[in-house]
């Protein structure tokens, strides 16, 4: 038994430690930066007009590159939602997290790994809000959880034209900034569902709505179903013809294309010049509506004298076809597949690195570890992305020339699986299918469309040959 004068000195003891602790633990909470994670459904890299693109409208995310850095090549390693959702919160290729189809839920085990899983352990308080990706959401991971499986719907049950999804999820996103504890840091993951279509043949699809949704579907056929306020933006706009669109073109392609996915979602959206120009007219919209709750967010943070000490990520979960090649959709490792958008506005920057531009290779797998670095947060070992600030910083560390890609989602031969190597020159293809044409080689310098398959050429013989065995090497790496 502690004699009672020494109980009082111990418990003195034990109280100034624990005050010495809080009183550490609150300077390094007030270092610590929030997060603002901004993920974009189907948006490629293109469409920006801090990526260049004179028509689309999108001045809040503009801003947010005027005033952080823009990464001008940035790749997902495999082009499908609910697999690079988890590769971005996981930091690790789809080889080692296994997440190739929809059902698959992440692990306790994975999950504690995760970005949001590592924030949370280290005393964030996180919110998650829209399209969770990887099978079920969690229950006990978010304090401030608005997230779904599957895809949602644009409108309601319903079909209420007034209130469109985007502008709902902003509205949840204001909730929880009113929420945020001021003893802590945040970390909101935001997961829109623009711009990707609502789901399903609009053929079949329009006999269940009402007469105000299927007259939407008639003016944009094809799944875009934006906010109809929207509309105006770019109704005078016609969009030129895209990349290798020539009927031509698709006919020349092995025939393992001609079932597919892509093609069969061509066709409702881009089969005729007219549903081109109007499908692109809504794609545009649903991005200018992500972009309108982008500025939301970042005046909120603003009113609530937050947003100096808030880094933004803005970033695509994959690329989408507009038509090049005669494919609509993604899945395959062609540029416009596979590239997104990727904006970092962190205000702690030095102003010399504000309003610049990054032209190393980033991937969807380096994010999870750079918001870790942020925090001041160890990496998990298993995560295989690399860590962003220090080019955020200006520095030029030594830095990858190529990557790996692989989609492994196995629905037969509506979406052929792949896996490709693509470096800063060269990028090597290869289809899992039973098919002496399924390998392409394109020279990015040459061709940057991507539009002439070397396989054939006996001038590029050897370095087909060194692609191939790159892919090997790349295919034991990423386990």
């Amino acid at each position: 038994m502690i004699p009672r004068h020494r109980f009082v000195i111990l418990t003195i003891l034990v109280t100034a430690c624990l005050a010495t602790f809080v009183h550490v633990s609150s300077a390094a909470d007030a270092k610590r930066p929030n997060i603002v994670m901004l993920l974009a459904d189907d948006q490629r890299w293109d469409t920006l007009g801090c990526m260049g693109n004179e028509i689309i409208k999108t001045p809040n995310v503009d801003r947010l590159a005027s005033q952080g850095v823009v990464f001008d090549n940035v790749f997902v390693t495999t082009s499908i939602c609910m697999t690079n959702r988890a590769c971005i919160f996981t930091g690790q290729y789809a080889a080692r997290h296994g997440v190739i189809d929809f059902r698959t839920n992440f692990t306790p085990e994975q999950l504690s790994e995760t970005y949001p899983g590592q924030l949370k352990q280290a005393g964030y308080h996180m919110g998650f809000i829209g399209k969770w990706g990887v099978g079920k959401p969690p229950e006990n991971l978010f304090d401030y959880n608005k997230g779904w499986p599957g895809q949602n719907k644009y409108f309601p049950e319903k079909d209420d034209l007034s209130v469109h999804l985007t502008s709902h999820m902003g509205d949840q996103a204001i909730e929880f900034l009113d929420g945020t504890p001021d003893d802590r840091p945040f970390c909101l993951a935001f997961s829109f569902k623009a711009p990707h279509v609502q789901d399903g043949d609009p053929n079949t699809a329009v006999k269940i709505f009402t007469p105000e949704i299927r007259a939407l579907y008639d003016e944009f056929p094809g799944g875009f179903l934006h906010d109809p306020k929207l509309e105006h933006l770019y109704r005078n706009v016609v969009f030129p013809a895209p990349a290798l669109s020539n009927p031509a073109f698709f006919e020349n392609l092995p025939e393992y294309f001609k079932p597919t996915e892509t093609r069969k979602r061509w066709e409702w959206r881009f089969n005729t010049p007219e549903m081109y120009q109007r499908s692109m007219k809504a794609y545009y919209s649903l991005i200018s509506g992500v972009d309108i709750v982008v500025g939301r967010i970042v005046k909120k943070l603003e009113e609530e004298g937050v947003l100096d000490n808030t880094v933004i990520l803005y970033h695509g979960d994959n690329g989408f076809y507009l038509g090049e090649r005669g494919f609509a959709g993604k899945w395959y490792a062609h540029e416009p597949s596979l590239r997104v958008p990727l904006v970092i506005y962190d205000p702690r920057l030095p102003k010399a690195q504000k309003g610049t531009r990054r032209d190393q290779f980033a991937l969807s797998i380096d994010l999870a570890p750079t918001m870790l670095d942020m925090a001041g947060i160890k990496r998990p070992e298993r995560m295989q992305g690399e860590s962003l600030v220090p080019i955020l910083n200006g520095e030029t560390p030594k830095w990858r020339d190529e990557f790996f890609y692989e989609h492994m989602f196995n629905i037969g031969t509506r979406i052929p699986r792949s896996i490709a190597v693509r470096g800063k020159q060269y990028k090597y293809i290869r289809y899992l299918v039973d098919d002496p044409r399924n390998e392409e080689l394109y020279d990015f310098k040459a061709d940057p469309d991507e539009a002439n398959n070397l396989v054939d050429d006996p001038k590029y013989a050897d370095l087909l040959k060194e692609m191939r065995a790159k892919l090997a090497d790349w295919q034991e790496r990423v386990q």
